[in-house]
């Protein structure tokens, strides 16, 4: 008689949570014969998640919403169908399936493995919304197996906060598969482009990258700066002026960034918060020297004046000012920054690690329960 299989949830808030940093995880599971079933809001590139060999059941996440109704909802959307799907051990990711995925583990008495991909704008920005929140966490990762922590600081806050303690564990962010992110040969012709992959968004650092460019174009009007990432709001009035006056190149949202990162002499990343930045291990994977504030998560991926150059955060003269000492630096140079950045990534970051780090404590669970 065929023995039944174990069920393992993943719930995310949007399909490149689970595709782009998950799906090597997803994949070593199933060749383990899980079930494995991904809870996440419906969209055609869902579909890619899918025909892994997966379920996906659609459930809508309100990313930013601050609705304790919606919230509530929820929370109870979860409840339910982990109730029904009866799972061995539940995955989540990012802010709300944390909490509310968590909480709904925690009812139900499911294991719980818990990561923080990063402490978001509800924890970086202070005040009532951050106690509102650390509190949510603290009932929500209370039965938690594990809580994973993608640089040191983020955890020491949650320490601080009495947060899960005794369940920390670091990871080295996301990781980054070395193979579909190999090195590419670093790119000859002029001008030089730099390239920003990231949500123009205030938490990304758009205000100073921005500037920044202004100032920078001023001195080396050759120099191309090419945007990628969801255009919120905010910046929408500013970046359509900027383009007119051919300051930037807009491409939207691109699924597949590595044409983009190959053809780019440099990544600029002026972000206020990062678990560990993807952006930044992808870039350095391919051989791109990197342009980065100096903060949890991208202070990691960036050895300055060696791999790249970290600058002080909100600070838009400093950005202008390392992005003119980068382009002052002769083509050797860059290269071999970029050489460097492929070296330790290559040693310090390979996804293969992080997927073995979760199966290890899944397996936990697994001789748990036979005994």
């Amino acid at each position: 008689m065929e023995q039944e299989k174990r069920t393992v949830v993943l719930i995310g808030n949007h399909h490149v949570v689970i595709y782009n940093f998950r799906k090597e995880l997803i994949e070593r599971l199933l060749s383990e014969n899980y079930r494995v079933i991904v809870l996440l809001p419906y969209s055609v590139e869902a579909e890619k998640i899918k025909a892994l060999g997966c379920e996906i059941v659609d459930v809508s996440v309100d990313r930013r919403g601050k609705n304790p109704f919606r919230d509530f909802k929820l929370f109870s959307t979860y409840r339910k169908l982990l109730r029904q799907i009866k799972p061995n051990v539940v995955l989540t990711y990012t802010i709300k399936p944390n909490i509310y995925g968590g909480l709904a583990c925690r009812s139900l008495k499911i294991p719980c493995f818990c990561t923080v991909t990063g402490i978001g704008q509800g924890l970086f920005n202070g005040g009532f919304l951050t106690e509102v929140l650390f509190f949510l966490y603290r009932a929500a990762t209370k039965k938690a197996r594990q809580v994973f922590f993608q640089n040191e600081e983020d955890r020491q806050l949650f320490e601080n906060r009495r947060v899960a303690i005794g369940k920390h564990q670091l990871v080295n962010g996301s990781g980054v598969n070395l193979e579909q992110f190999s090195y590419k040969e670093y790119p000859k012709e002029e001008p030089i482009r730099l390239l920003s992959l990231a949500r123009l968004a205030r938490i990304k650092g758009t205000t100073e990258l921005l500037e920044a460019v202004v100032r920078v174009k001023k001195h080396f009007p050759e120099v191309e700066f090419h945007l990628l990432g969801f255009l919120e709001d905010d910046y929408k009035d500013q970046l359509e002026k900027m383009i007119k006056e051919e300051l930037v190149c807009y491409h939207g949202m691109q699924e597949d960034v590595i044409p983009f990162l190959e053809s780019s002499h440099c990544l600029i990343h002026p972000s206020y918060s990062e678990g560990i930045s993807n952006v930044c291990l992808e870039a350095a994977a391919i051989g791109r020297p990197i342009i980065a504030s100096d903060i949890p998560g991208c202070r990691e991926c960036v050895e300055d004046g060696t791999t790249g150059l970290l600058v002080k955060m909100k600070d838009a003269d400093d950005l202008a000012e390392k992005i003119e000492k980068f382009l002052l630096l002769s083509y050797n140079e860059r290269k071999h920054m970029g050489e460097l950045g492929r070296k330790k990534v290559e040693q310090e970051f390979s996804r293969e690690k992080v997927v073995d780090a979760y199966l290890k404590e899944i397996r936990k669970i697994d001789l748990r329960e036979k005994r």
